[in-house]
């Protein structure tokens, strides 16, 4: 069990068996008495429970506390980060009505790498040679997909193809991923104060390291108004920077970062955003969660010039499913694209 998860033990003793099992990925406990696992990329409900929703309750108060947060009457939602990574999120009555609601992401002691990736069959040698030429030829990339379909793993894994003697500044809102460069600096994001003073957000992070001499830019996730100062790094030079988005398809991942750079709150013209994206991002990295709770890349996109002020790509590698075997098992290969008219 990891020594950084004894504020979940502590305080979640009827799912500690959970925590201390390196399969389990993913915790949600429904109030007291409906807790599932995710194991393997599928769920399954436990015979856990909590005595009472009392009890529930101030164990979530205590992990707040914890990490210097509230979750109270005032403050009835908590989204926070464990120091060894692992994320939790909690809401509480009256905005919950099965009573107190707690998700945990678990965080993987050891990082994915590509060698895994091969092994699960989350890739073969065509898309992984596809991945290298792409990060040493500093093209910019977004790895995509929808939640928990594996894009930060994927994201520190095609990392490792960024050469040594590169100086990498990383941003994220808690440290997770885990670079292997010597020339590494990691910045973190600073949650507000009760005061509602302090914050330091990944806007501010990305201002800094444009001052800090970045070869590459890698940022966590794009969440917000913060994909409109990634746009302008990357167009200004800094290429070979990475990102991850939510997003449900290649050409979806660009209109997500657009949706993003919006929320910044500067006025510029749909046509002018539009053309900066497009020419920002070089490929996209689509991943996804199958049926059968497998990860994998599922397409590789390079992004082409506007046509009618509107996105196009053109897939170089996709994931075709050739058959799903009675016990749910999904089977397919990676099929290089051939060339032809762009998405």
């Amino acid at each position: 069990m990891q020594q950084n998860n004894s504020f979940l033990v502590l305080f979640l003793e009827p799912v500690r068996e959970f925590l201390a099992d390196d399969g389990v990925s993913e915790i949600l406990i429904n109030g007291p008495s409906d807790i599932y696992i995710e194991r393997a990329g599928k769920l399954q409900r436990v015979n856990a429970r909590f005595v009472s929703e009392n009890g529930l309750r101030a164990a979530a108060a205590n992990i707040a506390k914890s990490v210097g947060r509230q979750l109270d009457d005032a403050h009835p939602r908590l989204d926070a980060r464990l120091p060894d990574g692992s994320r939790v999120h909690a809401i509480i009555p009256p905005l919950s009505r099965i009573g107190t609601v707690i998700a945990i992401r678990k965080f993987k002691k050891d990082a994915l790498t590509v060698a895994d990736m091969l092994k699960f069959g989350s890739i073969d040698e065509n898309v992984l040679a596809t991945i290298r030429s792409l990060v040493l030829g500093h093209k910019n990339i977004i790895v995509s997909g929808a939640t928990s379909s594996g894009k930060t793993s994927v994201l520190n894994a095609i990392s490792s193809f960024i050469p040594e003697g590169e100086r990498v500044i990383v941003i994220e809102d808690a440290s997770e991923l885990r670079l292997q460069q010597t020339h590494v600096v990691p910045l973190e994001t600073r949650k507000p104060d009760k005061n509602g003073q302090g914050e330091v957000s990944i806007r501010d992070l990305i201002h800094s390291a444009l001052r800090l001499r970045p070869d590459r830019i890698v940022i966590g996730e794009i969440r917000g108004g913060e994909a409109l100062d990634l746009l302008q790094a990357l167009n200004t030079g800094h290429a070979g920077s990475m990102s991850t988005i939510h997003a449900n398809s290649p050409i979806d991942c660009l209109r997500r970062i657009e949706t993003c750079a919006l929320l910044a709150g500067i006025e510029i013209p749909l046509a002018a955003l539009r053309a900066q994206v497009a020419s920002a991002i070089d490929a996209v990295i689509h991943t996804a969660r199958l049926s059968d709770g497998s990860r994998k890349v599922v397409s590789i996109a390079e992004i082409l010039p506007l046509e009618n002020a509107d996105y196009r790509v053109r897939e170089l590698i996709k994931w075709e499913t050739t058959s799903i075997a009675p016990d749910g098992r999904v089977s397919g290969r990676f099929a290089p694209v051939a060339p032809g008219i762009p998405a």
